[in-house]
């Protein structure tokens, strides 16, 4: 799945992403603070999910540190903030 960063598809949608939340961390911005977001997160892992690699709600933009608290490095799996975001999302869309 990493080749899926390099593609065109991906190069247009992230910025587009980063757009759309004025480029700030999400997660920073829950509890009132105001941190420049330099990545762009897929709420449903793209492992698991891959059908949803290019869908904009499916996407959140977060800082570095926001970025690491979301899944063990180690592992790959969802941390319980990591899986708190693919609870609102999933409940947000219904699913």
């Amino acid at each position: 799945m990493t080749n899926f960063y390099k593609t065109t598809r991906w190069k247009k949608k992230r910025p587009k992403i980063l757009k759309r939340d004025e480029y700030r961390c999400q997660e920073c911005k829950r509890y009132g603070k105001n941190k420049e977001a330099t990545t762009v997160h897929h709420i449903n892992p793209l492992r698991i999910r891959p059908d949803l690699r290019l869908e904009s709600w499916n996407l959140v933009s977060l800082c570095g540190d926001c970025h690491e608290k979301m899944h063990d490095r180690l592992t790959d799996e969802l941390t319980d903030l990591g899986k708190q975001w693919v609870d609102r999302a999933n409940r947000l869309r219904g699913e």
